[in-house]
């Protein structure tokens, strides 16, 4: 199923659903960010999705980072909620998604990188590479938001250190 996004387009179609969603910030040794090239857009975005019946949020993003990457991940943090109205995104069957995901720092248990039917590409990217990736601003945000959290010197909960 093809999935085209939509940024303060006034254009875009309007919204007809909301799910739960997670995705995940998953780094190696080298500080290096866990991406995969979608299937269904061809844009570089975080390993995430949607929650299913009879799971939590954590359940969903742990899920969706071994589906699409091969890697088994364990929470550690929200990251942020993102919810813009803004961000809407279009599947072929008619579904018109508005943006509603929780955004978790995750640590690797085991696994190798593998693609799966929805990517193309896996890989870990420096924060250099990654601004130079084609990824939709709003994927792009939440990794500035855990860079910035980073480089600020704040705790996951956002208190200064």
């Amino acid at each position: 199923m093809a999935r085209k996004d939509y940024y303060d387009d006034p254009n875009a179609p309007a919204p007809n659903s909301i799910v739960a969603a997670a995705s995940a910030i998953v780094t190696n040794d080298n500080g290096e960010i866990l991406v995969h090239r979608r299937a269904d857009n061809d844009m570089w975005a975080l390993p995430g999705g949607g929650m299913e019946f009879g799971e939590s949020i954590a359940g969903t993003v742990i899920r969706e980072v071994h589906e699409e990457t091969g890697l088994r991940v364990k929470p550690s943090y929200v990251v942020a909620v993102y919810s813009d109205p803004k961000h809407v995104f279009e599947y072929t069957n008619g579904e018109v998604r508005q943006e509603f995901s929780v955004c978790i720092a995750c640590e690797i248990i085991e696994g190798d990188l593998n693609v799966s039917d929805e990517s193309k590409e896996v890989k870990f990217a420096s924060p250099d590479e990654i601004t130079e990736l084609a990824m939709h601003p709003r994927i792009r945000a939440r990794v500035e938001d855990y860079l910035q959290k980073m480089r600020g010197g704040l705790n996951p909960d956002g208190r200064a250190t």
